[in-house]
């Protein structure tokens, strides 16, 4: 993380009209992500420290070890700040920086080849929903850990699924995969953590 602030400077500054220093300590979020997009960087700053903690869970959730999530948490930060003047202001801005990083993180995934799923799982188990249940009955931080811990694929569509509320439609799209190994693959997410959990 500490690489982001050396990126920092590569986002040019526009001087005030007025020629006076943005101040953001108290200001409303819309105006921090205005200053933002001016290029002042106790803005910028700012905004990192709102949403990296956030983010960096995401990342977590999605690369499975904290060294690759850093790259892409790195990466989309970058790729927000290129992109923040086309925010329009409408709906949540948490919500629209969340799709920038889950599709950083897709894309460092397809990268390494890692969600190439070519098998049709349709002999997944049927998962019950007294089984379900079990997942919601562990802490957060233990979650997040086994999450992490599942095999690519399967940690990929469960995120997308369960995490982010992607549709099997959108998550077949997303990764070029059918909609039946969309569902299967969650299914064994879902009975690798059920699994896990039992043997806690």
């Amino acid at each position: 993380m500490q690489r982001f602030g050396q990126k920092l400077h590569l986002i040019k500054r526009e001087p005030e009209p007025d020629g006076r220093p943005y101040a953001v300590e108290s200001l409303s979020e819309q105006v921090m992500i205005e200053g933002c997009k001016r290029g002042d960087r106790s803005a910028q700053k700012k905004l990192f420290d709102l949403l990296a903690p956030k983010m960096f869970a995401l990342c977590i959730r999605y690369m499975g070890e904290r060294s690759a999530a850093e790259d892409v948490l790195q990466e989309g930060f970058v790729t927000l700040f290129s992109k923040l003047a086309s925010f329009s202001g409408d709906g949540s801005f948490e919500g629209w920086a969340r799709k920038i990083f889950v599709n950083t993180a897709l894309m460092a995934l397809r990268k390494t080849d890692t969600l190439k799923m070519s098998e049709e799982l349709e002999s997944a188990g049927h998962v019950s929903s007294e089984e379900a249940s079990a997942v919601q009955r562990i802490g957060y931080k233990e979650l997040i850990r086994m999450i992490s811990s599942l095999p690519d694929g399967y940690r990929t569509v469960f995120n997308m699924s369960v995490i982010e509320g992607y549709s099997h439609k959108e998550i077949a799209k997303e990764l070029g995969i059918s909609e039946a190994t969309s569902r299967s693959q969650l299914q064994r997410a879902r009975a690798m953590l059920q699994d896990m959990i039992k043997r806690m």
